[in-house]
C-alpha cells in the first residue's frame, strides 16, 4: 500500500451532506417443506435459521414479506424496515413434551421492525435478529451469545451498528456499540421477562493491509414472574443492577451474585486484507461468572477458535470457515468445597432462577452445540449438555450461476457433570445446500438443502429441505 492509499481525513465517516439515494420498495414470497427420516430434522437442516425450519421430521412453511432496505449510506440519514409473516404445518415429534413442538399449525413473524440511522448513529425497533458481525455468518457455526438459532425477540436498541472511525484518528482507530431491551416472549418459565443486552467494539488499522479488533458482549435475562420467587424485580432498581452487573433484588442468591441471569463473550480477531482477498483468525470466549479480559480469568481454556478466508476474485470458492469449539472446563470442577468457592461448575446456559436458561422457544439463543431443551426427553426446558468439543468446516461459492454451501461438524458431547470425563454422545452433522434463480421460471430462486447426522446423539438420520421463493421490486423513488 503506497502513501496515496492512506486516508489523511481527519474524520472519514463517508457521510456527504449533499448525497442524495433511491428508495426501494420490494415484495417477497416463498414456500418450503421439510422431509426427514429421523424422530428429529437433522441438525444443519434446523440450526441457525433464526427458528424458521422446525425440528419435526415433516413439515412446510409459506411466508411473504415487504422489505425497505437501507440503500444510501453514504447520506445523513438511511432507514429501512421489514415485515415477514410465516405459516408453518408440522408432523408431531412422538413422546415431545412440549407445546411448540404439538401444534399441527402455527405463523409467526422472522421480521416486523423498523430502523432509522442518523448521521452515524442507529434507532431499532421491532423483530430483528440480534447482530454479531465478527465472523463470516453464513458459514461459522454460531457465536456464544447470539447465533441466530432461536427466532428473534422483538427489542428495541440504539447505538452504533457499524463500524465508525473515532474522531481525530484519521480513520485508523473505529468503533461500534449499543444498548438492547428485549422482551423474552415466550413465557415458558418466567412470565414478562425481559432481556438486556450492550456491545461495545474497537477496531485498529483502517485501510491498512492488517487489522486488529475486540469485542465486548454482555447480556442478562431479568424481571418477570416467578412461578416460585414471585416478582423477580422489574423496576427501575433492578434495572440498574442488572445494567451495572451488581447484585441486588429480594433474592440472597442475586444479592451474593448478581441480579438476573448473567452471559457474556468477548473476542479478539486479526484479519488480513489484500487484492481481493481477506483471511481473519479469532478467538471468542465466554463467561458466567466475574469479567476477566479475554486470556485471562478462571475458564480461558473454553471458547472458540475459529480461521475464515473470503475472497472475490473467483467465483468457484468465495469463503471457507474452520471453527473449533471446547466448552468442557466451564471454570473448573468445583463451585464450592469443603467451605471453599471455587466459582466453577459454571453448567452454561443454565441458572437456578431462570430456569428455561439461555434459551428462546426450547432453542438455545446462543452456539446450538450446547444442546437446546427441545431434545430433552424428559420434559425438563433447561440445557442439558453444555460441555462439548466441536470441529466444524463451512465452505461457500458459486458456480456458474449455482451458489453452493457445505458444512461439516464433528461434536462429542459431555452433558453437565463437570466432575465426569466421560463422552455422553458423539455426532457429525453435514449439509449441503444449493439456490440457482432462473430467469425463465418468472425469476423464481429454487433451492435444495440436504442434511444428515450419523453417530450416537440422535442415531442416523437424513432429511431434505425443498424451497421456491421470490423477490421483485414494487416501487422507486
Amino acid at each position: 500500500m503506497n502513501a496515496r492509499e492512506l486516508s489523511w481525513n481527519w474524520w472519514p465517516t463517508g457521510i456527504d451532506a449533499t448525497a442524495k439515494g433511491a428508495d426501494t420498495l420490494s415484495y417477497g414470497f416463498g414456500v418450503s417443506a421439510v422431509a426427514s427420516s429421523g424422530k428429529y430434522a437433522p441438525f444443519w437442516l434446523q440450526s441457525n435459521q433464526n427458528g424458521d425450519v422446525s425440528s419435526s421430521p415433516f413439515s412446510g412453511n409459506l411466508y411473504a414479506g415487504l422489505y425497505k432496505e437501507a440503500q444510501s449510506p453514504t447520506r445523513w440519514y438511511d432507514y429501512d424496515f421489514a415485515v415477514q409473516l410465516t405459516g408453518r404445518l408440522q408432523s408431531r415429534i412422538p413422546g415431545s413434551h412440549f407445546s411448540t413442538q404439538q401444534h399441527i399449525g402455527t405463523g409467526y413473524f422472522i421480521l416486523a421492525y423498523a430502523h432509522v440511522r442518523l448521521f452515524v448513529f442507529d434507532v431499532t425497533v421491532g423483530i430483528k435478529p440480534m447482530m454479531y458481525e465478527m465472523q463470516d455468518s453464513l458459514l461459522s457455526m454460531g457465536s456464544m451469545i447470539f447465533s441466530g438459532n432461536s427466532q428473534p425477540l422483538p427489542r428495541v436498541s440504539i447505538g452504533i451498528d457499524h463500524y465508525v472511525p473515532f474522531p481525530g484518528c484519521y480513520g485508523y482507530f473505529e468503533i461500534k456499540g449499543g444498548l438492547t431491551h428485549a422482551w423474552v416472549a415466550d413465557n415458558i418459565y418466567i412470565q414478562h421477562e425481559w432481556l438486556h443486552h450492550k456491545w461495545a467494539a474497537v477496531r485498529f488499522g483502517g485501510k491498512l493491509p492488517v487489522n486488529i479488533s475486540y469485542e465486548f458482549h454482555h447480556a442478562a435475562q431479568w424481571g418477570g414472574i416467578s412461578p416460585i420467587y414471585g416478582d423477580v424485580g422489574s423496576d427501575w432498581n433492578s434495572f440498574v443492577n442488572v445494567l451495572l452487573a451488581r447484585g441486588g433484588g429480594v433474592m440472597r442468591n442475586d444479592q451474593q451474585n448478581a441480579q438476573g441471569n448473567h452471559v457474556g463473550s468477548q473476542q479478539l480477531m486479526l484479519t488480513g486484507k489484500w487484492a481481493g482477498w481477506e483471511i481473519s483468525a479469532y478467538w471468542q470466549n465466554f463467561f458466567e461468572d466475574n469479567f476477566a479480559f479475554i486470556g485471562d480469568g478462571q475458564n480461558v481454556r473454553d471458547g472458540l477458535w475459529g480461521i475464515s478466508m473470503k475472497q472475490n476474485r473467483w467465483p468457484f470458492i468465495q469463503g471457507v470457515t474452520y471453527e473449533f469449539l471446547n466448552t468442557t472446563d466451564q471454570s473448573g470442577l468445583w463451585h464450592d468445597r469443603d467451605g471453599l468457592c471455587y466459582a466453577g461448575n459454571d453448567s452454561y446456559y443454565r441458572n437456578s432462577v431462570f430456569q428455561n436458561g439461555w434459551n428462546y422457544f426450547y432453542r438455545t439463543m446462543g452456539n446450538p452445540f450446547l444442546t437446546s431443551p427441545l431434545y430433552n426427553e424428559d420434559g425438563t426446558i433447561y440445557t442439558l449438555n453444555s460441555r462439548v468439543r466441536v470441529h466444524h468446516l463451512g465452505v461457500r461459492g458459486d458456480i456458474y450461476g449455482f451458489r453452493y454451501l457445505a458444512k461439516v461438524s464433528y461434536a462429542r458431547n459431555y452433558g453437565n457433570d463437570n466432575t465426569s470425563r466421560a463422552e455422553l454422545s458423539h455426532n457429525t452433522a453435514l449439509l449441503l445446500e444449493v439456490h440457482k434463480q432462473v430467469e425463465q421460471a418468472w425469476g423464481l430462486d429454487f433451492g435444495f438443502r440436504l442434511a444428515a447426522d450419523f453417530g450416537t446423539q440422535w442415531g442416523n438420520q437424513i432429511g431434505a429441505q425443498l424451497t421456491i421463493s421470490k423477490r421483485g421490486l414494487i416501487c422507486k423513488w
